[in-house]
């Protein structure tokens, strides 16, 4: 090959344009010719650009520039179908894709920069103010580019800014058992059961929907957790294990609430040993969107902060358990907690401390009930004698 003053070049070619700048070629692998992405102000420039290109060839760490033209989209959703999701991880992703990562659907993969990624963080947390969901569609992205570069398609991954992918959870907020009570009155009869098992299980709502009566020991006042059933974005519910292996669980339940477990049973559950425990007014398992209604309603009569979820309830349970005497291992068996962190300080509680540990929350929440009704009728007194000084 021959530059444009007729010398012979090892590797590559250099040709002077009209512009005055230089245009550099090279060949690849492949053997097709590829000129560099920008022009050159001198022939040195544009040899150096070869040198380099020649030397990644050398190295095995050439990449097809071209490689990287794949639709980001079609890429993404490509890499969810390949693997093997959880039915609510997988509409998640889908929603984060549609919503959140909707600004890359229309560019290829090389096409997504590192400063473009700053500027749609930014412009995320300004627009929307979602801390948690844009945390959430970065460690997306982030994952998806990441396998870009081990197909070879990419050379860097353009997520790298610190920290964007943690989420700061919010504090939780946790419920007094005068409130747990009013909570479980207000959401209505059919419900005020699920209320206290949210609580004092504490049970996950996914696995009070799946929950059936073989699943329920009355006399012992023992509950089996085996499966639970989550519910998607179209409404329908997926069947299938718990959350972890430590959600398969048996959960002993503190004595006080036997009357309310029996009464559910004769009054509300299916019939059968797998009828469901927990079925609508209409006979049909419990909508998200239904109960989410009464949930809120009950809220707003209680008095309680609007950011105040069902799933707090289990906080307002592991508070309970640990000032009646639970250890951090306890709670974990009882709510069916596990993580690789969790697992170095996992220990062994059996069936025995279980029942201790429901023994006293019985305890702490009988105490509670007294308290708060010795202080109704102090109130009322009160009342009664300021009437009579008037």
């Amino acid at each position: 090959m021959a530059n444009n003053k007729g010398r012979r070049r090892r590797f590559g070619a250099i040709r002077r344009l009209p512009s005055g700048r230089y245009q550099a070629r090279y060949p690849g692998p492949d053997g097709v010719m590829r000129p560099a992405p920008e022009t050159f102000a001198s022939i040195a420039d544009a040899d150096d650009w070869l040198a380099e290109k020649q030397t990644e060839i050398r190295r095995g760490e050439w990449r097809d520039p071209e490689a990287g033209a794949v639709s980001f989209r079609a890429y993404a959703d490509k890499w969810v179908e390949e693997r093997e999701l959880a039915a609510l991880t997988r509409d998640l992703y889908r929603y984060l894709l549609d919503k959140y990562l909707a600004a890359f659907a229309d560019s290829d993969l090389d096409e997504i920069t590192a400063p473009l990624v700053r500027e749609w963080r930014a412009e995320r947390l300004r627009v929307t103010g979602a801390k948690t969901m844009t945390a959430k569609a970065y460690r997306l992205l982030k994952s998806i580019m990441e396998t870009a570069v081990d197909d070879e398609l990419i050379t860097r991954n353009p997520c790298r800014i610190k920290g964007a992918g943690k989420e700061k959870a919010a504090e939780r907020r946790i419920a007094t058992v005068a409130q747990v009570d009013a909570l479980a009155e207000a959401v209505g009869m059919r419900w005020r059961l699920m209320v206290y098992l949210g609580a004092y299980g504490p049970m996950r709502p996914e696995e009070l929907a799946g929950l059936r009566r073989r699943d329920v020991d009355l006399e012992n006042l023992r509950i089996r957790v085996r499966l639970a059933e989550p519910e998607r974005m179209n409404g329908r519910r997926v069947r299938g294990d718990t959350k972890s292996e430590a959600g398969t669980r048996t959960v002993i339940l503190p004595a006080f609430l036997r009357r309310e477990l029996r009464w559910h049973l004769e009054s509300y559950a299916e019939p059968g040993p797998d009828g469901l425990v927990f079925v609508g007014e209409k006979g049909a398992p419990f909508r998200r969107s239904t109960f989410g209604r009464k949930w809120r309603k009950a809220r707003e009569i209680v008095g309680m902060p609007e950011g105040f979820r069902f799933y707090d309830l289990r906080h307002t349970g592991h508070t309970l358990s640990t000032r009646s005497g639970a250890t951090l291992k306890d709670t974990m068996v009882r709510a069916g907690q596990s993580s690789e962190k969790a697992a170095l300080i996992y220990q062994h509680s059996d069936e025995e401390r279980q029942e201790e540990v429901a023994a006293g929350l019985d305890a702490t929440v009988r105490k509670a009930r007294a308290e708060a009704a010795k202080k109704r009728a102090a109130d009322k007194r009160s009342g009664t004698d300021l009437a009579r000084d008037d």
